[in-house]
């Protein structure tokens, strides 16, 4: 996968306490039992971390790991 999942990775290991064995590309959000004050934490820190803006009401428990990764591709990119 590529380097932003990894960064996405770390980053929601730091704020939230999944499983390993959990975390992968097709787990959601919601799977992994993120909540919504941990929602914001991860959208602030996307945004200091890797220079994108993705709002915490673009982060629903519906929305795959992979899928973040790629938003905030696109958005690098488009920059």
């Amino acid at each position: 996968m590529s380097t932003t999942y990894e960064q996405l990775v770390d980053i929601l290991t730091r704020l939230h306490d999944a499983p390993a064995d959990r975390v992968r590309p097709e787990a959601t959000l919601g799977e992994l039992d993120v909540d919504s004050l941990t929602t914001v934490e991860i959208s602030i820190r996307i945004e200091r971390d890797l220079g994108v803006t993705v709002g915490e009401d673009e982060l629903g428990p519906d929305l795959t790991l992979g899928h973040i990764a790629g938003l905030v591709d696109a958005r690098q990119t488009a920059v």
